[in-house]
């Protein structure tokens, strides 16, 4: 049979629905948003949470946002660039990384709506399954609830994606998961390992490459770890850093205070800004030009 070319007709055409802008850039998926973002009409006007989590080259980004008819609405965020202030400096986006970033977001949420005192998750980090209850008492706020929004992401066992997950859900938010996407699930026996679930929230991944390399290659250990051994982090160090970081974000998880410019901090700005001319300061500035073009002429002829 000979090639037929598809000749789209009229009434394709005619029928043809334009695709949303962000579907058409491929960066929204309004099947799961659809689902993320409509609530039930016997809630009213309650907010649906959605954990967002985004993993960038640099950083982790971890947000709780609700849904407006006018656009969305960040009720509160945190970030793996602000992990230096708890001690951990480098390697902010490894898996241990975004467990803290989780974490973070999770203790600062519960913080901003007055719930950190009742719900204070999981602090015995051993890398169980935890999920948090309500509050015996009647009158006690159920938990802060929240559903985990991945974007464009796949769903891959022991992604990082789920280290936030387990960061937040640890820190007292209830997000409904269960437990077979972290690292350390078997498949075939339908069980966690919690053992190395908890190497990899604190980092023992790390240490087993830096003992790796130790051993094998010193100087490729060198070259890669290049600022832990400027800091004299080694292989037994890492899951210290990471302990002390846990504690600090649960003492103190607010936010940095922005810092404020002075008028001065403001001039110092501006000085690398060309101030508008007018059109007589301009006339008069080429008028110079010439002026100082013609004088050099004249003194070469001299």
């Amino acid at each position: 049979m000979p090639f037929v070319k598809l000749v789209k007709n009229k009434a394709y055409y005619k029928r043809y629905q334009t695709k949303y802008r962000r579907r058409r850039e491929g960066k929204t998926d309004y099947y799961a948003r659809k689902r993320l973002v409509t609530q039930a009409k016997n809630k009213y006007n309650s907010p649906k949470y959605r954990f967002v989590v985004r993993i960038t080259c640099k950083d982790v980004i971890c947000q709780f946002i609700y849904s407006k008819l006018t656009g969305d609405v960040v009720l509160s965020a945190a970030y793996a660039h602000e992990l230096p202030r708890y001690g951990i400096e480098l390697g902010l986006t490894n898996w241990a990384a975004a467990y803290a970033t989780g974490l973070l977001a999770a203790r600062r949420v519960l913080q901003k709506l007055g719930l950190d005192e009742k719900y204070e998750g999981n602090k015995e980090i051993d890398g169980t399954f935890y999920q948090v209850e309500e509050l015996d008492d009647e009158e006690a706020p159920r938990p802060f609830k929240a559903y985990l929004d991945i974007g464009l992401r796949r769903t891959t066992t022991g992604s990082r994606i789920f280290a936030c997950l387990k960061g937040a859900a640890d820190g007292g938010v209830y997000i409904p998961h269960s437990e077979a996407r972290f690292p350390g699930y078997d498949n075939q026996e339908k069980k966690l390992d919690a053992e190395t679930l908890r190497k990899y929230i604190f980092g023992g991944h790390v240490s087993e490459y830096m003992e790796y390399l130790l051993e094998e290659d010193p100087e490729v250990y060198k070259r890669q770890f290049a600022r832990y051994i400027e800091q004299e982090i080694g292989p037994e160090e890492v899951e210290d850093v990471y302990t002390a970081a846990h504690e600090k974000i649960r003492e103190d998880p607010s936010p940095s205070p922005k810092k404020v410019i002075t008028d001065a901090e403001k001039k110092e700005f501006k000085k690398f800004k060309a101030t508008r001319l007018s059109y007589t300061e301009r006339k008069a500035a080429v008028a110079q030009k010439k002026a100082d073009f013609h004088a050099r002429i004249a003194g070469d002829d001299e």
